[in-house]
């Protein structure tokens, strides 16, 4: 009954956005520089702590800076640190800050910072990403209520010093503390409002743009930020997000010229995209990966044999290449090629072995799991109505459909954020999903999986062996070791088989030619600080 509703609803729901983005919003200044951004999705929140989403990180990493924030190429450059120290053992990070304000006039401080962090790990706070930041001395203690959040290993060592002490040395922090996570939010400001901090007339930021408006399932207004550290080499005066869940939706708009940017299109469409929109057509690799979870915690998903049966009956180069046609690559695996410090990772076993014999493999695994004519394999197959999840999805359904006439699976489309909320809270069978790095390191993918990460860990998969080297790996300072160690616990991931790898993304975009300052890059951000339009 509740995935019918949500069904119902998420169609009712794009009509309204659909019909809502067709109204752009009065400009006041018609001198003002202003850029409208199709945002695919509408944030469930603006507050850093609370954000999950990469339609969100959009709109929060034009409002704050961390420590460090990223330059036109996605890099990680400093932010509010203007410099820093790290011990021997790589244990501990100090950092002195740069002198910035809060755009209210009130200086930037180090107890910001500790107020942040331990807010986010607060468990009181709720937060779905805290476990991002189990790196931290004490973190995942302070978040599963065993220890204070004063025994976190944050400290003001003074107003503009901080120290962070590490559980175990994270190579990839500086890439970490870009990310929303770890973004200080001002504490006066918080202590006042409560929950309300993060409306309009109350939110105080530290970064380029504040919120002025947010017109909810419509578009989020951004305002220049004058007290910005660095506003001086800030071109654009407003940027209006649109929560446009319909990539058709926002690539009609952008060829009628209400969007300057969107930050997808129809992969089928890319010929004709070109062709319509000369120039506008974006297509960089990244590191992204699209992936299916089994509820590992219902029956018969709790049986590896029905997972790894499923996952080998999936066609991904038909889906990907007569399907999607988008340029994905078929994923056989959970961390993609390319990332950095993890050469030749872990596939699948049967990865190579050709389709039919993979089908046939298939419906043995589900014969011998019990399964047959007199007691049929039957579930539903939930996934996003935003992006190319709708136009895989009948091929998803047909593909295990065909491993036997007595395997039925129907589809169900939900509202991008309630599909995820069904996901975190564990109320699906099977469910699509998608992950971006927030760090360029194969930890960031393969975190999701340990126990510890909680609501992130959709398919509630536990494996003490697993967990265990992931630790080690976590912990070992020769960079080849490492690696070696994460690609065992990988193995013995795929081999359990909790989640199914389907295609390694690629980002997709369109921007107008008359935009300068994007620069197409793997961890697909573009911050509205470094764009502007050519004279």
């Amino acid at each position: 009954m509740l995935v019918k509703f949500l069904k119902s609803y998420s169609w009712i729901l794009a009509g309204l956005l659909a019909l809502s983005a067709c109204s752009a919003p009065e400009q006041q200044n018609t001198d003002a520089k202003v850029l409208h951004r199709g945002n695919s999705a509408e944030p469930l929140s603006l507050d850093p702590h609370l954000a999950s989403g990469t339609w969100e990180n959009n709109i929060i990493g034009d409002m704050f800076i961390g420590l460090f924030t990223e330059n036109a190429a996605g890099e990680p450059i400093p932010g509010m640190a203007k410099s820093w120290n790290t011990s021997e053992d790589g244990l501990t990070w100090e950092f002195e800050l740069i002198d910035a304000k809060w755009s209210d006039g009130e200086p930037v401080k180090a107890s910001d910072f500790v107020f942040s962090f331990r807010r986010i790990l607060n468990p009181e706070t709720q937060a779905q990403y805290a476990s991002l930041l189990y790196p931290i001395k004490n973190a995942a203690a302070v978040n599963a209520e065993e220890m204070p959040v004063d025994a976190l290993g944050v400290t003001a060592l003074g107003p503009k010093t901080l120290r962070i002490e590490l559980e175990y040395p994270a190579p990839y922090l500086t890439g970490l503390l870009t990310h929303y996570t770890t973004f200080a939010i001002p504490e006066h400001v918080v202590r006042e409002f409560g929950s309300k901090w993060i409306q309009p007339e109350n939110i105080q930021v530290n970064g380029p743009y504040k919120l002025k408006s947010w017109r909810t399932n419509d578009f989020v207004q951004l305002v220049r930020n004058p007290d910005f550290y660095d506003n001086e080499n800030v071109c654009l005066d407003e940027i209006y997000f649109y929560a446009i869940t319909d990539n058709n939706t926002a690539e009609r708009q952008v060829r009628e010229g209400r969007l300057d940017v969107n930050n997808d299109f129809p992969g089928r469409k890319m010929d004709f995209l070109n062709k319509e929109l000369p120039g506008y057509v974006r297509v960089h690799p990244y590191l992204g990966l699209t992936y299916f979870s089994f509820n590992t915690t219902v029956k018969p998903f709790d049986d590896k044999r029905v997972r790894q049966a499923l996952a080998m009956a999936l066609d991904r180069d038909h889906i990907t290449k007569q399907v999607i046609k988008s340029g994905y690559i078929p994923a056989y695996s959970m961390v993609p090629p390319g990332i950095g410090n993890y050469p030749d990772g872990a596939v699948a076993s049967w990865a190579k072995l050709p389709f039919e014999e993979r089908k046939q493999k298939a419906k043995d695994l589900l014969i011998e799991a019990g399964f047959g004519p007199d007691n049929p394999l039957q579930f539903e197959f939930a996934h996003r109505s935003t992006g190319d999840n709708p136009a895989a999805a009948p091929s998803v359904q047909s593909d295990w459909n065909n491993i036997a006439p007595w395997v039925n699976v129907t589809i169900a489309q939900v509202e991008t954020q309630i599909h995820y909320a069904n996901l975190r809270s564990g109320d699906f069978s099977i469910g699509d999903g998608g992950w971006i790095a927030d760090f360029n390191d194969a930890s960031n993918f393969l975190y999701l999986m340990e126990t510890r990460a909680g609501a992130m860990n959709y398919s509630r998969y536990s494996n003490s062996e697993y967990d265990e080297i992931m630790d080690k790996a976590n912990r070992e300072m020769d960079m080849m070791k490492r690696a070696e160690m994460m690609k065992e616990a990988e193995r013995i991931m795929l081999d359990d088989m909790p989640i199914i790898p389907m295609w390694f993304l690629v980002n997709r975009a369109l921007v107008n030619p008359k935009i300068t300052g994007w620069v197409d890059n793997i961890v697909d951000i573009h911050r509205s600080r470094f764009l502007c339009f050519a004279e």
